[in-house]
């Protein structure tokens, strides 16, 4: 992979905050030919810099005004256990983040639902009926004080 220049880097911060930039708008907004966008462009999505494009919805305006982290012990941390824990875990449509943590709990889960009735059922009927759930620790939002899904370039 090539090391990303002061152009690429420019370019990446438009695209986190409008992928529906055409190359055109980005290019007149870097004094550059449509050309040299595009291909820069091209190539970092060949490389992996940039994996994809997507809409960023509204939560709540889908119904979906509760969100949880969810803190997960295991009970048995063997290799095994773990893969099929967070094979288990993708399946589940109200997680949308997961990730292996050091510390206390061995993962933190992103939780939107429709509320706590709802988050309720979650927990008891499809967290807690994952194989090897030792200990759940749930923390709920209450204002939503910043959010960034771009990264600082």
């Amino acid at each position: 992979m090539t090391e990303l220049d002061a152009m690429d880097k420019r370019i990446l911060q438009l695209l986190q905050e409008d992928a529906k930039f055409t190359h055109k708008e980005i290019a007149a907004q870097l004094h550059l030919t449509t050309t040299p966008v595009y291909e820069r462009i091209k190539r970092m999505e060949r490389e992996g810099v940039i994996q994809q494009y997507v809409a960023l919805v509204d939560r709540k305006k889908i119904h979906l005004s509760l969100m949880a982290f969810c803190n997960v012990s295991l009970k048995e941390h063997s290799t095994d256990f773990l893969v099929q824990f967070e094979r288990d875990i993708q399946l589940l449509p109200e997680v949308v983040e997961c990730y292996h943590i050091a510390g206390l709990f061995d993962y933190l889960l992103k939780v939107v639902v429709k509320d706590m009735d709802t988050y309720q059922h979650f927990v008891a009927k499809k967290l807690a009926a994952l194989e090897n759930i030792g200990r759940v620790q749930s923390a709920f939002v209450m204002t939503e004080i910043k959010y960034s899904p771009g990264l600082p370039i």
